[in-house]
């Protein structure tokens, strides 16, 4: 879509809005206080997708050092692995200590299993290569919340137990490398058994469909690889017409609902996954995007004239990902990250299992990564007839970065090293 009238989007603007959620938020965000590391994930996440993570390279470190003073570790005995993973926030009264984050837990202290899916990816975000995380103690904890009909609970002690949850808990499996922690024909049958009579999936069996909680449901799906196999093509057909109904300007989360910014992922996503997101109507899904962004701000909320927050902020960029907004990266829609830090995850994987076979030199500290970035981005300054023709084109320190998750970083080290040499000598 092109022409003179086309809305401009302020990302600027947007920026300026997710730094400020992991900065200090306005007041009527108290209630999202237990929430932080959620908060965090879609500012974290919102400024990777908008390709902008420099505005935050100095406080980098220090918000991987902040995620992991929220780990439940187990204790010496890992007798309390049930109750790992990682915390919502600091409301329980922990001390900052990203070291030793449990080793002396508080009262009815446990992890949460949203705050670990929300950690974990933005630890990959924010280019962590993952190493300390206790990833044993972590899918125990997955092991303690699932429930008998397949479905998991939030925390050790019971709560809400729905599809937000079964979809955190395959994510952390995916991004972990491991399922063992989760027993997956339960989640299936769980899965299957919330298919309703529309055609799309609810929270649980014999709820109504939700546009929400059928992309946890898909999207758990296909990070299983059973997608096809657990729906039967005329359930996907039945499956794809529900969804693409969703569209009315943008898209609503249920029959007879209002159009909401979150559903332009929440659907889009889903629609995308099943292959047919371009029979949605781009036109009028932007169209309604427009009017939700914050012109003063930044940031979309969630309908038109209200005031925004950073979750439809967060999903309103996704939305204009979906439809291949200038400005806005590719994302892994099942993943619900940039499909840079998806490649990154995979050469984590990559990492890890070929460490079990004993063949890979280690991961260097993000410091180190950190480091040498900064030397590749100082190259052309380094010697006297450098232009600014010369710097390294983006999607070189895309790879580099990518590369530098695959445990080959002692080799990157060495040609930098002579590459920085040799700029100097000439």
């Amino acid at each position: 879509m092109a022409g003179p009238n086309r809305h401009e989007f302020n990302w600027k603007k947007h920026v300026r809005f997710f730094k400020m959620c992991l900065q200090v938020v306005p007041g009527r965000y108290a209630s999202m206080d237990t929430t932080r590391m959620t908060v965090a994930f879609f500012a974290i996440s919102g400024l990777d997708m908008l390709d902008q993570m420099d505005a935050i390279e100095k406080d980098r470190q220090k918000m991987v050092d902040w995620i992991y003073s929220l780990q439940y570790l187990p204790n010496a005995a890992r007798s309390n692995e049930g109750q790992c993973g990682f915390r919502g926030s600091s409301t329980a009264g922990r001390p900052f200590d990203p070291k030793e984050s449990s080793r002396n837990p508080v009262p009815h202290d446990s992890g949460h299993i949203a705050g670990t899916y929300s950690a974990l990816l933005s630890l990959l975000i924010l280019g962590d290569n993952l190493s300390k995380i206790d990833r044993p103690a972590i899918v125990a904890g997955l092991r303690k919340l699932q429930l008998s009909d397949g479905s998991f609970s939030a925390t050790p002690e019971d709560g809400e137990n729905d599809m937000r949850f079964v979809y955190c808990a395959a994510c952390i499996s995916y991004v972990l490398d491991d399922w063992s922690g989760i027993d997956r024909p339960k989640v299936i049958r769980y899965i299957k058994n919330s298919l309703t009579y529309e055609g799309a999936f609810a929270q649980g069996p014999g709820l109504e469909a939700h546009g929400g909680t059928t992309f946890c449901a898909v999207a758990s799906l296909v990070l299983m690889g059973c997608l096809h196999e657990v729906i039967s093509p005329s359930q996907l057909d039945r499956l794809k017409r529900w969804c693409l109904l969703r569209q009315q300007s943008g898209f609503q989360g249920r029959p007879n609902k209002p159009v909401d910014t979150c559903y332009s992922f929440w659907v889009g996503g889903t629609l995308q996954l099943l292959g047919v997101f371009n029979y949605s109507n781009n036109l009028f899904n932007r169209g309604f995007l427009e009017e939700t962004e914050d012109s003063v701000v930044g940031g979309f909320a969630k309908w038109p004239d209200n005031s925004p927050d950073p979750l439809h902020a967060y999903f309103g960029v996704c939305g204009l990902s979906l439809m291949s907004e200038p400005g806005v990266l590719k994302m892994d829609a099942a993943l619900n990250v940039s499909e840079r830090s998806a490649a990154r995850l995979r050469g984590i994987h990559s990492l890890w299992r070929d460490s079990a076979d004993g063949g890979v030199p280690p991961l260097l500290p993000l410091e180190h990564t950190a480091f040498l970035k900064r030397c590749l981005m100082a190259l052309p300054s380094a010697a006297a007839t450098a232009d600014a023709s010369r710097s390294p084109p983006k999607h070189i320190l895309d790879s580099y970065l990518i590369l530098s998750s695959t445990g080959w970083l002692w080799l990157i080290s060495v040609c930098v090293a002579l590459i920085y040499s040799i700029t100097w000598m000439f």
